[in-house]
């Protein structure tokens, strides 16, 4: 999908969690990684010794235009020195560990990095090597274990599926997008004196046309009629053009022809 708008760049920043990648492998995976990341608006990323070095030519290719997060991107030697300065770590595995941590879904986790963050503390989330993900001396350290609810019979993520479904949370819980809305294209809602003006004028010839029978059917018809016409999202255009057909339709059929042909 396509729609990059840079001039809508700026603004994205401010308070938000790190994404840590624990010995990333490859450059490409780093890459689309961060342009997971950028997607949705995260742009700090931390990498814990990877294995082909840093800066990565791979990586910057692989990114596709999400240089925001691969020139902020952040190096260190091991895990204690990513998490230093982090109040609450998340470590995202899918294997079972014998350890006594909260398990949370990925849209439970970043509503709570929501709540952390805007009280001042410095939320990351952890992902491991592609091979194998994090080793318990990496999980430990994490104050919480964030799983993602998959195909038990297929459970396999690679890392930048992993980062792209918590970014996508991370911005939902904090983006007030509407989760519907209707494009008007210029047009407005009609009102209900518009429709019900419809409605009459539909009855009007319908009746004389002798849509409405047998005549104990009648005032069951016209209900459903009413109902149908009140229940449509119908703007001021469309009100204009079932006018005009209901013109059309009127000048040219002969009264009491109440075929459907």
């Amino acid at each position: 999908m396509s729609g990059t708008n840079h001039g809508q760049e700026e603004g994205w920043g401010g308070p938000q969690p790190a994404i840590v990648l624990v010995a990333p492998q490859m450059g490409e995976n780093i890459g689309a990684a961060a342009r997971a990341m950028w997607n949705f608006g995260l742009e700090r990323m931390r990498l814990i010794n990877p294995r082909d070095g840093w800066p990565n030519p791979r990586a910057v290719a692989m990114s596709s235009g999400a240089a925001r997060v691969i020139d902020r991107v952040r190096v260190f030697d091991d895990t204690p020195a990513a998490l230093a300065d982090l109040n609450y770590v998340y470590a995202t595995t899918a294997r079972g560990r014998d350890l006594t941590k909260p398990i949370v879904t990925p849209e439970q986790a970043m509503i709570e990095a929501r709540a952390r963050i805007k009280e001042g503390q410095q939320v990351g989330i952890m992902f491991g090597p592609e091979r194998a993900g994090l080793e318990n001396a990496d999980v430990v350290r994490a104050n919480a274990i964030i799983s993602i609810p998959v195909n038990p019979a297929f459970g396999s993520l690679n890392l930048a599926q992993a980062v792209l479904l918590c970014a996508y949370e991370w911005r939902r819980a904090v983006d007030e997008t509407p989760a519907s809305t209707v494009e008007m294209a210029g047009a407005r809602q009609a009102s209900a004196v518009e429709v019900e003006k419809l409605y009459a004028r539909m009855q009007r010839e319908l009746d004389a046309r002798g849509f409405f029978w047998p005549d104990h059917k009648a005032a069951s018809m016209q209900l459903a009629l009413r109902n149908m016409l009140s229940r449509l999202p119908l703007t001021d255009t469309d009100i204009r053009t079932l006018h005009g057909v209901i013109r059309t339709l009127a000048e040219k059929a002969p009264k009491g022809d109440s075929s459907a042909d």
